[in-house]
């Protein structure tokens, strides 16, 4: 029996996690952590993929990314609007650490062919490395559906394009919960928009012909279903 497990651990791909670098409270210790949601990591267990945590303070991108099968650029903070040209807004809060490791890591899986899921700020860290620019504050725009309240998810529908990658995982429209007050104002070279929230808002972009897939939601907090994330543990299988 322990022979069949062995050999079913050795199938399962290592899906990366990129993670936050933030001040912590935990048992007796007020420290700098390196953390994530859980529910992530439940998710790629869940999906049948064994997580692993890259916390943002290396520049081998390389090295990384040659030990995991599939990356998931996860949710956070704002990117740095320097790099798309822009002034930051007083609502902008940034982490440039992050950004400088996350943009690299993202180059280097997509140079490798390793699978990409990015989640929320995962998908306009995706867009900005490929020369897009952000919307910087929804409500501004007289809508706060999106980001209702602090630590409060907003709940819709998003209407995803017939023939993407995203409906063929999802179907032609899929309710969520979604945490952002930026969206994709123009989308990176390359990237294709195939997922709508009824305002308008871009919520699913996609690289044709590649795992390079971004959602604005958070699928993370449904851990009822992990399709997105089944679907990049089976590309990350193809691929290792």
């Amino acid at each position: 029996m322990a022979s069949n497990g062995s050999e079913l651990n050795q199938s399962k791909p290592v899906i990366g996690l990129t993670s936050y670098l933030e001040p912590a409270k935990f048992g007796v210790w007020e420290t700098e952590a390196v953390l994530l949601h859980r529910f992530y990591v439940d998710c790629v267990v869940a999906a049948g993929g064994i997580p692993v945590l890259l916390p943002p303070v290396s520049d081998a991108y390389d090295r990384l990314t040659s030990t995991v099968d599939g990356l998931v650029l996860t949710g956070g903070a704002d990117v740095e609007p320097a790099r798309y040209g822009a002034e930051p807004h007083p609502a902008t809060y940034v982490r440039p650490e992050r950004d400088a490791f996350e943009f690299g890591l993202f180059a280097a899986a997509r140079a490798a062919g390793k699978p990409v899921l990015g989640v929320c700020r995962g998908l306009q860290v995706m867009s900005v490395a490929l020369g897009g620019t952000l919307t910087q504050h929804l409500p501004e725009s007289g809508t706060t559906e999106h980001q209702p309240a602090p630590a409060t998810f907003g709940r819709g529908t998003v209407t995803l394009a017939e023939g993407s990658r995203a409906a063929a995982i999802l179907g032609p429209e899929t309710k969520t919960l979604c945490y952002h007050h930026q969206a994709i104002d123009r989308l990176g070279t390359g990237l294709e928009a195939v997922g709508w929230a009824t305002d308008g808002t871009i919520e699913a972009a996609e690289v044709p012909g590649e795992f390079t897939l971004g959602v604005q939601w958070h699928p993370e907090q449904d851990t009822d279903d992990v399709r997105l994330f089944q679907a990049l543990v089976e590309a990350s299988k193809e691929r290792a």
